[in-house]
């Protein structure tokens, strides 16, 4: 048996990413904050492989509940995908503090909190692994997003950091970049907008949650096994 934790699993590409991991053999902790009908949706078409957990990952309390749960119930944690995020997107003139704090506690000290949980459990193990979710934003900045921008920059630096940390108990930390992929946000823009983001991608069209959710499965097998520390771009060829 392999039990990973997925946060941010109720919808778009955490529950993709909890789905390709159960047809992998995982049995998955699905991670929601609000929304428990959704949780139950992803839990059924996992054939029930796993559980929901209600958590704020910008909570280190809550976090620690919830790792402690679920150790309590399988007795190990292989994987780790910090996949919880929110936007709230404006020009830095506009922009308030709380806004600026709420995506950084979600996003960054978010990741924080369960890398350095979960780490204690894996450093016992003598082995784990960690996927924590950037963007192309934390490699590039954009206008109107510096706090989240800021946000996945820091986990990108994050992810370095612990990957230097933790190799010596062979426990690997990657994270992913991923550009525009086509969810619930994106299918609202207009027109405009679109032309103009498939015009920055040489691919010429927006990603899905199953490109984002292969790179994952493939950084959690053991093809993956000598990869660690790097911060690789699912974009469509934007971060060339």
């Amino acid at each position: 048996m392999k039990v990973a934790i997925v946060t941010g699993a109720s919808r778009g590409i955490g529950s993709q990413i909890a789905k390709q991991l159960a047809s992998d053999g995982y049995t998955v902790v699905i991670n929601y904050a609000g929304n428990e009908a959704k949780a139950l949706e992803v839990l059924e078409s996992i054939n029930n492989n796993g559980m929901i957990y209600k958590a704020n990952v910008g909570n280190f309390n809550e976090c620690e509940e919830m790792v402690n749960a679920v150790f309590k119930q399988y007795g190990q944690i292989d994987l780790l995908v910090n996949n919880a995020g929110i936007t709230k997107d404006n020009l830095v003139l506009r922009m308030t503090s709380d806004d600026f704090n709420d995506v950084l506690n979600i996003n960054l000290l978010g990741t924080f909190n369960m890398c350095k949980l979960v780490s204690k459990i894996m450093m016992k193990q003598k082995y784990g692994k960690i996927i924590n979710m950037s963007s192309v934003v934390g490699l590039h900045g954009n206008a109107g997003q510096a706090n989240y921008s800021a946000s996945k920059g820091g986990v990108i630096s994050l992810t370095k950091s612990l990957a230097k940390e933790f190799a010596a108990r062979n426990i690997l930390v990657n994270c992913i970049a991923p550009g525009f992929i086509q969810t619930d946000m994106t299918d609202v823009l207009n027109d405009n907008v679109k032309e103009a983001i498939l015009n920055s991608i040489p691919l010429h069209k927006m990603g899905n949650v199953a490109d984002i959710a292969n790179m994952v499965s493939f950084l959690a097998s053991d093809k993956a096994n000598y990869i660690t520390g790097q911060c690789i771009s699912v974009d469509g060829g934007m971060n060339i």
